[in-house]
């Protein structure tokens, strides 16, 4: 998992938890350390987080890569050598 991945994907999950204690308890967690749902620094984070979200759309919605087993080991799709491709997958 590359750096910006893991960056979005807990962005992601800070918005997620935001709006879980919203849905729950009414409570903007972001508006309320940053002094108000305008407040520049609560708007970049609002940003932030629907940009992480919209990077982790891409992963979500591609086709994931099936692995190979070959002896006992799992090789990636584009791990080729020879004959081994004539060998049936197991």
């Amino acid at each position: 998992m590359q750096v910006i991945d893991r960056i979005a994907l807990i962005l992601t999950i800070v918005g997620g938890l935001n709006w879980g204690s919203i849905g729950l308890f009414r409570f903007d967690l972001v508006a309320w350390i940053c002094g108000g749902q305008t407040a520049v620094a609560a708007r970049v984070i609002y940003t932030l987080v629907g940009l992480a979200a919209v990077w982790c759309i891409s992963p979500a919605l591609s086709r994931p890569r099936r692995a190979r087993r070959r002896g006992g080991h799992v090789m990636p799709p584009a791990a080729k050598n020879g004959m081994a491709d004539a060998m049936p997958f197991f």
